[in-house]
């Protein structure tokens, strides 16, 4: 048997996160069982296993070795939880380990005793068994640490890039820039040259982007931020931005000082603003406030959802696998990611853990070992 941890949002308003003990399956031919090892804890992750609950009621209760924990779900957002209500949901998107169990195909049988990234949810479980062809085989020698990360950061991160170019744009603006997925953004946009605007909220944070070799970096906070923000705009061309924020102001901000920024080199006035598209897709929620704009931009604009998985379908196979291809090369430099703290499926459930991790701070990010701390298991 296998633990994983499950959440389970009642339609009476209770959020439940338990362990569950589920058999380990037997694969089929074109699958591998997988001895997970590390998987992170995403925004996307805790999405699913929060729901809307307000964590802040949340309770424990259960035993030692298996903790149960409670929380209250406002009733003014359960209708939108309608499709998961009564439902005991497996959590996690991503993660890495080694495979110990393969099916016959060849491409099953090449993966056994491998150390591999997948990704395909329920990764916060011990052993997890999915299609060969959802593993990445990660270079002799990666530890399941390394290469937890392999999918959702990084793949955002490229196709950020990627959207930049097919919607015809030459340089971008990110929110919450000082992220694990900002400082990958980072990275990529040095390397291959692209101008990128980086907007934050701390002191830290700036200063961590610039140790990077940042060069343009906006604080949200400072008096002069929409000044500053409009200069970097004027230097950098930037007409494109990613938004983790959502909620909030700052979408329609960061329009207003795209528009201030060409009308800066306009040629001629136009009461209706300039015919440059300005874009701002809105990729996360880590404001939950209402999104507020005023209208200062012109007419060309647009600010809508952007999320990784419908975009690599628009991409397709082979752009898709020339993005994991660079994953893998640029690994343990470009896509590393950092962990202050590793939790085991029974620690991730403890209340303190909770109340870092859920914060999804920077510099707070936590990485789950569901083999962690189980005797007869290895551990990385």
């Amino acid at each position: 048997m296998a633990l994983q941890i499950r959440s389970l949002i009642r339609a009476s308003g209770e959020l439940e996160l338990s362990l569950h003990d589920d058999p380990i399956p037997e694969p089929q031919a074109h699958e591998v069982v997988i001895r997970v090892e590390a998987s992170p804890l995403n925004p996307s992750d805790l999405g699913l296993l929060f729901g809307a609950a307000d964590m802040s009621t949340a309770k424990a209760s259960g035993t030692a070795e298996r903790p149960v924990v409670t929380a209250t779900v406002p009733e003014r957002v359960l209708p939108a939880m309608a499709a998961r209500l009564d439902q005991s949901m497996p959590v996690g998107n991503e993660g890495a380990g080694v495979v110990v169990k393969a099916g016959s195909s060849p491409a099953a049988q090449a993966l056994l005793g491998k150390t591999v990234a997948a990704i395909g949810g329920a990764m916060y479980s011990q052993y997890r068994c999915l299609a060969a062809a959802q593993c990445l085989e990660l270079p002799d020698g990666t530890k399941p640490a390394e290469g937890a990360s392999c999918f959702v950061n990084p793949l955002t991160s490229l196709s950020m890039v990627e959207t930049m170019r097919m919607e015809g744009h030459k340089a971008l603006v990110h929110t919450a820039a000082a992220s694990n997925l900002g400082q990958m953004l980072n990275k990529i946009c040095q390397k291959d040259g692209i101008a990128l605007v980086n907007i934050v909220r701390k002191q830290e944070q700036e200063d961590l982007l610039r140790g990077l070799g940042a060069k343009y970096v906006c604080n949200a906070t400072s008096p002069t931020f929409l000044e500053d923000l409009t200069q970097a705009l004027v230097e950098t061309g930037a007409t494109l931005a990613f938004d983790a924020t959502g909620g909030g102001k700052l979408a329609g901000q960061i329009l207003g000082c795209m528009e201030a920024a060409i009308n800066r080199t306009a040629k001629e006035y136009s009461r209706y603003g300039s015919t440059t598209h300005k874009q701002v897709y809105i990729y996360g929620g880590l404001d939950r406030a209402p999104t507020e704009f005023v209208r200062n931009f012109g007419m060309a604009w647009g600010m809508g959802g952007w999320l990784l998985f419908p975009f690599l379908g628009k991409l397709g196979d082979a752009g898709t696998q020339r993005l994991k291809a660079r994953v893998v090369a640029e690994l343990k430099t470009t896509f590393a990611s950092h962990y202050t703290r590793e939790v085991s499926l029974v620690e991730a459930l403890q209340l303190d853990a909770i109340g870092v991790y859920g914060k999804q701070a920077t510099g707070e990010k936590f990485l789950l070992n569901p083999n962690k701390g189980v005797a007869g298991r290895k551990s990385s």
